[in-house]
């Protein structure tokens, strides 16, 4: 399973870094998974929203991708780089609508949601994000969901910063079974907090 977290010029560094870790941890325990931080102009150092500079490992998409997380950053203040400056560009939405088109799942932490909703895939669709973006989030179409993580199938959404962990351990519980997504929390010391919810069936 190809996973593939996308960062670009200030995004918040936990948003991506956190379930970075926790992929590669999951790799190691079921070598089916494969992990990488790529962008949409590949490999190249980035910038993060509090400094800290990440090399991108390859571009986004140039292998297929099953999974694609999204992370949020500088969206609340509108930083000249980050998630909103990423919206207004359109590059990133345009991408992934495209993805979204090719079957790829997607995934998004914190303000990661908001370049869903920019790329039109959250309008009438279950979804949430930081909770100062959640009015944002409604006007842009959203059915907002008071949860951490809210997995709307092929559409995977997760509250702030910290909920990337839950998310993260949900996504491998759901494509790798819970005795593994128990494992990780093991190792992480850290217990998932919330329910998921899930579209009714």
């Amino acid at each position: 399973m190809n996973v593939q977290i996308l960062i670009f010029d200030g995004f918040d560094e936990l948003d991506a870094i956190g379930p970075y870790e926790i992929w590669r941890m999951a790799a190691d325990v079921q070598p089916k998974f494969s992990v990488l931080l790529v962008s949409l102009d590949g490999a190249r150092e980035i910038t993060a929203a509090n400094g800290l500079h990440v090399r991108a490992e390859a571009k986004l998409a140039a292998t297929r991708p099953d999974l694609v997380v999204v992370p949020g950053g500088g969206w609340l203040n509108r930083a000249l780089a980050g998630a909103w400056a990423e919206a207004q560009r359109g590059s990133i939405p345009t991408t992934l609508a495209q993805l979204h088109r090719e079957a790829t799942t997607l995934a998004s932490v914190c303000t990661g949601a908001m370049l869903l909703a920019a790329a039109g895939l959250l309008k009438d669709r279950p979804a949430t994000t930081n909770h100062a973006a959640v009015e944002e989030l409604r006007a842009m179409g959203a059915r907002v969901i008071s949860a951490r993580v809210v997995d709307d199938g092929d559409i995977v959404t997760a509250g702030g910063i910290t909920c990337g962990l839950d998310l993260t351990l949900w996504l491998v519980e759901r494509f790798a079974g819970a005795e593994i997504a128990h494992v990780l929390e093991q190792h992480l010391e850290y217990e998932r907090r919330g329910t998921v919810w899930k579209r009714p069936k």
